[in-house]
């Protein structure tokens, strides 16, 4: 007689897609990841944040990450039990990392060069990582309350 062990559900989701390096791939990633994060256990108000991000990660992955012929990815990954979405873009120009928001001296009335001061504001944190052999990826992390942490907390979702 063999037993199997229990298995236990997943409490990590993840959604990975290339998408072309162009201001259409980069408005195709904004909405992948919002139809992806409707699709999951997420707030809302976490979806409506992660949409921005997405939005101003993938533009700049296009606009700034842009190697002809070369796809850029996107990566969402949530964590249940951590309470935890994860975006990722990764490009392949590694050696064209993004400023901090407080040293690019961006005006407030210059017409580009604030992404960043948005993923800062919409993030919990963010920051990049190198993505050998040469790109990098630009990612940001998002607290959310999933129905699943709600119920074992005890608590009311803060997220909306």
């Amino acid at each position: 007689m063999s037993a199997t062990a229990p298995q236990l559900a997943s409490n990590v989701h993840t959604f990975a897609q290339l998408l072309s390096s162009t201001r259409r791939g980069a408005r195709l990633a904004r909405l992948l990841a919002a139809e992806q994060l409707r699709a999951w256990p997420v707030s809302p108000g976490v979806t409506e944040r992660a949409e921005q991000i997405v939005a101003e990660l993938a533009a700049n992955a296009a606009l700034h990450g842009r190697v002809n012929s070369r796809d850029f990815r996107l990566t969402l990954t949530l964590d249940t039990t951590a309470g935890l979405l994860r975006i990722a873009v990764t490009d392949a120009r590694g050696e064209r990392l993004p400023s901090p928001p407080a040293e690019c001296g961006t005006h407030l009335d210059a017409e580009s060069g604030r992404g960043l001061l948005l993923v800062t504001a919409l993030a919990d944190r963010w920051g990049v990582e190198p993505y050998p052999p040469g790109g990098k990826s630009v990612w940001a992390e998002c607290a959310c309350e999933t129905p699943a942490r709600t119920r074992t907390a005890g608590g009311s979702n803060r997220d909306g």
